[in-house]
């Protein structure tokens, strides 16, 4: 090291990409000049000495400013513009890392989370760190957990996730210093080390991850000792009244352990056994492991589980090493359940590899030895499929998502013990939150408690108002939709789509009535329609529809590009299709809108990139009409070009309905331009429907077009302006055309004629 320093001013900046990580930018002469590289470990001094991870600031940012965020200023004990040393410092591992923080944090994020959400961050006693994990590390594999992990948190925690604080009570490096080293600031300084998968991690008289030093760790922070579980011991089990919606899975899942486990001599007179493991699919966040804590807990088996991305984490040997300990802490004291959280981490079905084996064969003995290991996954096409055998996993439970009636049961559960406004109505937050698991639903609940404390800071017997559900609606977002492109809802439904009367109705009998009334359809003995394409001219409001049915349906959208889907290596394109459809499937109810689906899906035999577009075409038709069932989902298309679109996707029980969505007559356009200038200050003298009579060949953007721009004519000539007049107007239609091609529309009309 050099042994330098620089003092610099430090200046607040809320970058998103550092925001709360621990993250200081420096000029790239300032790090030359300190013989420091990005990534690189720092000292900071101000009030407090903490450290941070160096980055590189752009060319233009300033030599002599520090680029911070507000947590490593207040970790600084500084504000914006005040002096802060930075002292080139040692990389230093943690050897333990204790922390505190909120007791619902503590009871939610087990120490393996909080290990992943600190990797490669610095840390100091007394400083106060985020939940918010790095997004640049080094090894792909450990990027594969964190981002495992950051879904984890959302999952469990919900929306506070991202704002919640931490503070570290005790960091101690690999050389068991925790004393002050070096320059302190006023506060004394301890020692700052940096977190990695090798460091024992724990909650404050709480559990901790696994390690050499797990007994020091509950030792020093006072929690209990480790017994003989080789995993974090949970949590108390819930019981079975409080997982609704779960009921038909306990009772399966409590048949087969009790009579595996309680039974048996039964199964020996009739010569026969039973094989105890299961695999329990579901969407995350549903409760699968509150399941199998509560039934273990009906039993009265031990309970032991293991995350499986943290054993994947590890060499082969320590994780091999983790997997027997695991195992034979359950085959030494049973009855006893094995929980395999997240299992397509070990046995994953594209990249099998030697621990796969190692996994599979201690299953295959936990098994035998009349144990019972139970198996998560979020994603079973994911799993490899070895394990589905019959002296492994032989028997799979489904927890489906649940529907209206069954988030109203949990929004029961969950809201028990809070005081609730007259105003609040359960069964229309349950019919506001399709596609919400069990853990969304909690999330939600928090968030709109967080909201009631806000608003009634000092009240004496506060209360939860349907407003504070309506408010969190707003910011929580259910699970199954956080890796999808979700189409940006505006506050519109069909009544507010101007003229167009048989479409509308045609697209509520199409897409509303599956969506909301799928009971109705079953009992009258007939499948709802698959989907929908919408064709006509472009720019005459095929999106805007499809935004206003997500409106009126209060459904979940998913909206794709028919190019976004595409890749030009072989199989990357179909299984975005397939992951596509399953995330509608998780989702349901909901609406896959594909826009361009004439590049998506064009008539096969013609297309010259090598087989690609007919695979996506097949993989299209068997997600559509395959033999996996496709309920609550509608799909729909929208194209300029329907002659484009390959028939077969066309014909019923696919993309059955067409709609022609025609270019906007007098009486449309002006109802459009009423729409638009909805929010525009129009003078008395300008006259709307004189004007749409004045607009042929004119789309609906065109339509919205001319009066943003008869807006911006005013603002051009006074930026005082308050008032839009005729002059105005007059400006913006000499500058905005048509952009109706009279050819083009003759033809898609010519074609509709003939459907």
């Amino acid at each position: 090291m050099t042994g330098r320093d620089l003092t610099l001013t430090a200046s607040l900046r809320p970058a998103a990409l550092d925001a709360r990580r621990g993250i200081v930018r420096l000029h790239p002469e300032v790090l030359t000049a300190l013989g420091l590289h990005p990534g690189a470990p720092v000292r900071l001094t101000g009030r407090r000495t903490t450290a941070g991870i160096v980055a590189r600031a752009e060319p233009s940012a300033s030599r002599a400013l520090l680029y911070a965020d507000d947590l490593v200023l207040g970790n600084l004990g500084v504000r914006d513009g005040s002096q802060v040393t930075v002292t080139p410092t040692p990389v230093v591992a943690a050897r333990r890392v204790v922390l505190t923080g909120p007791p619902e944090i503590v009871a939610v994020v087990s120490p393996e989370m909080l290990r992943l959400a600190l990797l490669g961050k610095m840390v100091t006693t007394g400083d106060d760190v985020s939940l918010l994990p790095q997004d640049v590390l080094p090894d792909a594999a450990v990027r594969t957990l964190v981002e495992a992990a950051r879904r984890s948190l959302a999952n469990t925690v919900g929306y506070a996730w991202t704002s919640t604080l931490l503070t570290v009570t005790s960091a101690e490096s690999a050389n068991g210093s925790t004393g002050p080293t070096g320059p302190t600031g006023a506060d004394g300084g301890t020692d700052s080390v940096l977190v990695t998968m090798d460091s024992v991690v724990g909650w404050q008289h709480g559990h901790a991850t696994h390690g050499t030093t797990v007994a020091e760790l509950r030792a020093v922070t006072g929690g209990p000792s480790p017994g003989a579980a080789t995993g974090p011991v949970p949590d108390p089990a819930p019981g079975l009244d409080e997982l609704p919606g779960l009921r038909t899975q306990a009772e399966e899942l409590t048949e087969l352990l009790d009579l595996g486990f309680h039974h048996r001599e039964v199964l020996g007179r009739l010569g026969t056994t039973v094989s105890l493991g299961v695999l329990l699919t579901g969407p995350a966040g549903s409760g699968k492991s509150a399941l199998v804590r509560a039934v273990s807990r009906v039993v009265g088996a031990r309970f032991a589980a293991i995350w499986a991305p943290e054993i994947a984490a590890l060499t082969n040997d320590a994780a091999a090493r983790r997997l027997r300990e695991a195992a034979a802490s359950v085959r030494d004291a049973p009855p006893a359940v094995l929980l395999v959280s997240d299992v397509e981490a070990l046995a994953p079905r594209d990249t099998p590899g030697p621990l796969g084996t190692v996994f599979r064969q201690l299953l295959a003995e936990t098994v035998r030895a009349g144990a019972a290991v139970v198996c998560t996954t979020s994603r079973p096409e994911s799993v490899d499929p070895a394990l589905r055998s019959p002296d492994l996993l032989s028997l799979e439970i489904a927890i489906p998502l649940p529907d209206a009636a069954l988030r109203r049961e949990q929004l029961t559960v969950l809201t028990r013990g809070m005081p609730l406004a007259e105003d609040v109505r359960l069964d229309e937050v349950a019919a506001r939150t399709p596609g919400f698991v069990a853990a969304d639903l909690a999330a939600l609940t928090r968030e709109a408690g967080v909201r009631a404390a806000l608003r009634q800071k000092e009240a004496t017997a506060p209360t939860v108002a349907m407003a504070d559900f309506s408010a969190a609606l707003e910011v929580v977002r259910p699970t199954s939709m956080a890796e999808s492109s979700v189409l940006e809802l505006a506050d519109v439904t069909l009544d507010d789509v101007g003229d167009m009367a048989e479409v509308k109705e045609v697209l509520t009998e199409s897409v509303l009535w599956p969506l909301n009334y799928p009971d109705t359809f079953a009992r009258l003995g007939v499948q709802p329609p698959r989907g929908v394409l919408l064709y006509g001219p472009p720019g005459c409001g095929k999106t805007f529809l499809v935004t206003a049915l997500a409106g009126t349906g209060r459904a979940n959208v998913l909206s794709v590009k028919g190019a976004e889907l595409l890749s030009k290596w072989v199989g990357e394109s179909e299984r975005a299709v397939r992951e596509l459809f399953r995330r509608a499937r998780e989702a349901a109810p909901t609406l896959v809108f594909l826009d361009e689906v004439d590049a998506l899906a064009p008539v096969r035999g013609q297309a010259t990139d090598g087989g690609t577009t007919d695979r996506v075409v097949a993989a299209l038709l068997t997600e559509l009409d395959g033999v996996e069932a496709l309920r609550n989902v509608v799909v729909v298309g929208a194209t300029n070009r329907p002659d484009l679109v390959d028939p077969a996707l066309l014909r019923p029980g696919r993309l059955e309905r067409l709609v022609y969505v025609p270019p906007p007559d007098a009486a449309a356009r002006a109802e459009i331009l009423k729409a638009a200038a909805r929010s525009v200050p129009l003078a008395e003298e300008v006259e709307l429907a004189a004007l749409a009579e004045e607009l042929a060949g004119f789309s609906a953007a065109d339509c919205a077009a001319l009066v943003r721009e008869a807006a911006l004519a005013a603002m051009r000539e006074s930026l005082e302006a308050s008032t839009v007049h005729a002059g105005h107007v007059a400006t913006a239609r000499a500058r905005v055309r048509p952009s109706l091609d009279p050819g083009q529309v003759a033809w898609l009309a010519a074609y509709a004629a003939q459907r």
